[in-house]
């Protein structure tokens, strides 16, 4: 006796689970495709997958947009913006074109994030108020950035600069690059800061010998060095707190 079978496409529209097999757009009832669901219930009512497959619009051959959007959602989305371009367009499916779209679909989102802090002359007061104000912008970089944000006498912001960007381990900081930033906008101090590609933001040995020496050369220029700030995954060390500076 022949075993009776169901289609993926009709396992889908009776409810299964979108684990099935074949989850291609065209599989789905019209109303239920990710850029109808946009129109019809505003974005924030989409998964992660969802606006993920919008982002790339189409998928493979071999390899439907919603398979390719629920991989790259699986490690979550700040594991995503750590990816370089290179890695991302060896996806199966990507390519550079769908991968940029990504990383620059990404990269708005942060920028939209601290927004709102640029459109104002911002002060840090506090090491709380400066994480907020860095991390969406520097903390999911894949490689180590240096910089420094330079206040004024009410530390509110003059200028903010990378001064360095390294590798996966680290970055190559001096103290000329530094000083010759906040020299510039005449500023009264500055907050250094930068980024732990691991997530992990506990300050290393070689931290902290950089920071004495920012230190120390900024007393001889007259330019206090307020606070280190190490960023990482959602994260943050501010070295005045641990009272390293």
């Amino acid at each position: 006796m022949r075993a009776l079978t169901t289609s993926p496409t009709t396992r889908i529209r009776r409810g299964v689970p979108d684990c099935a097999p074949t989850r291609g757009l065209m599989d789905l009832p019209g109303e239920e495709r990710p850029r109808e669901r946009l129109a019809r219930c505003g974005v924030a009512a989409l998964s992660t997958r969802e606006l993920l497959a919008v982002l790339l619009g189409t998928g493979s051959p071999r390899r439907p947009v919603l398979d390719m959007a629920e991989d790259l959602a699986a490690s979550g989305l700040r594991t995503l913006a750590g990816r370089t371009l290179p890695d991302l367009e060896q996806e199966h499916g990507l390519g550079r074109a769908k991968a940029a779209r990504l990383l620059a679909a990404i990269e708005l989102g942060g920028r939209a994030a601290s927004e709102a802090i640029e459109t104002e002359r911002p002060s840090f007061r506090s090491p709380e108020e400066c994480g907020r104000f860095l991390l969406p912008r520097y903390s999911t970089r894949p490689v180590e950035v240096f910089g420094l944000v330079a206040v004024d006498v009410r530390h509110r912001l003059k200028r903010e600069a990378v001064v360095s960007m390294g590798s996966l381990s680290g970055s190559v900081v001096h103290p000329r690059e530094v000083f010759a930033e906040a020299i510039a906008c005449r500023a009264a101090g500055v907050i250094l800061f930068h980024n732990h590609p691991s997530g992990d933001p506990e300050p290393s040995e070689e931290d902290l010998a950089l920071t004495r020496r920012l230190v120390a050369g900024g007393a001889l220029l007259g330019i206090e060095v307020l606070d280190h700030l190490i960023l990482g995954a959602g994260r943050f060390v501010s070295l005045k707190t641990r009272g390293l500076v």
